[in-house]
C-alpha cells in the first residue's frame, strides 16, 4: 500500500496537481499578469518545460484552475436552485436562492482553508482584459442566467434592471468576503471569521435576503 501511495505521489497526475496547487496560490497572490510560469514552476519544484507540457501556456494553466474549481460550484448552485423551486413560501424560497449563490463558495474556502480561488475569481471578474480569455463567459454565465431567472421568479414585481443589480450586489458581497485576507477578523476583534462556514453563511444570507426583500426602487415622482 505504501509503495502504491508513493508511486501515485510521484506520477504525472500528482505532478499536475502540484503545479495546479502552486499556480492557484501564486495567481491568487499576484494576479494573472503578475504571475509567471517560472515562479509557478519554482513553487511546484518542477522544470518550466513540465508546466508547458501539461498546460501548454500560462493561460492554459490559468484556465485549468477554473476548470478544476468551477464544475463543483456550478453543480452545487444548480442543485440549490432546484431545491428552491420546490419551496412554496416566498421568503424561504428567496433564502434558498441566495444560499445557492453564496454557500458553494463559502464551502470551497472552508474546505481548502485558503481564499486563493476567490481572489482569482474577483480579479477575473474585474480585469478589463478578462473578456479576451472568456473564462467567466464560458464557465459562469450559464448558471448566472439560471440565477437571474430564479430571482425574477421569486420577486415577480421587480424590473429586469432591479434583478440584475440585485444579482451583482450579491455577487460582489460574496467575492469580497471570500477573498478577505483578514480585515473583518481584525476589525471585529476576532468575532467575525470568514473561515467559520456556518456563521459566515448565516450572516450573509440574512443580510442579502433582507436587501432583496426591501430593495425595490421607489416609484419616480414626476
Amino acid at each position: 500500500m505504501d509503495d502504491k501511495r508513493a508511486a501515485s505521489d510521484k506520477g504525472p497526475e500528482a505532478t499536475r496537481r502540484r503545479i495546479l496547487a502552486s499556480a492557484e496560490k501564486i495567481f491568487g497572490e499576484r494576479g494573472f499578469d503578475g504571475a509567471s510560469v517560472r515562479q509557478i514552476a519554482l513553487a511546484a519544484d518542477v522544470p518550466v518545460a513540465l508546466v508547458n507540457y501539461h498546460f501548454v501556456s500560462k493561460e492554459g494553466l490559468y484556465r485549468a484552475i477554473f476548470e478544476l474549481r468551477t464544475p463543483t460550484i456550478v453543480d452545487q448552485r444548480v442543485a440549490g436552485l432546484n431545491l428552491a423551486k420546490m419551496e412554496s413560501d416566498p421568503t424561504r424560497r428567496l433564502e434558498l436562492v441566495v444560499k445557492a449563490l453564496i454557500v458553494p463558495m463559502i464551502h470551497l474556502r472552508n474546505t481548502e482553508k485558503n481564499a486563493s480561488f476567490a481572489r482569482i475569481l474577483a480579479r477575473e471578474i474585474s480585469d478589463p482584459s478578462a473578456k479576451n480569455r472568456e473564462i467567466i463567459t464560458e464557465l459562469f454565465d450559464p448558471v448566472a442566467r439560471l440565477m437571474l431567472d430564479a430571482i425574477t421568479d421569486v420577486l415577480p414585481d421587480r424590473t429586469m434592471e432591479e434583478v440584475h443589480w440585485a444579482y451583482h450586489v450579491m455577487l460582489g458581497a460574496m467575492v469580497y468576503i471570500m477573498s478577505d485576507a483578514g480585515r473583518i477578523y481584525r476589525l471585529s476583534g476576532g468575532r467575525c471569521d470568514p473561515d467559520d462556514e456556518n456563521a459566515t453563511a448565516t450572516h450573509m444570507v440574512a443580510l442579502l435576503v433582507a436587501a432583496l426583500e426591501h430593495g425595490k426602487m421607489p416609484a419616480r415622482k414626476y
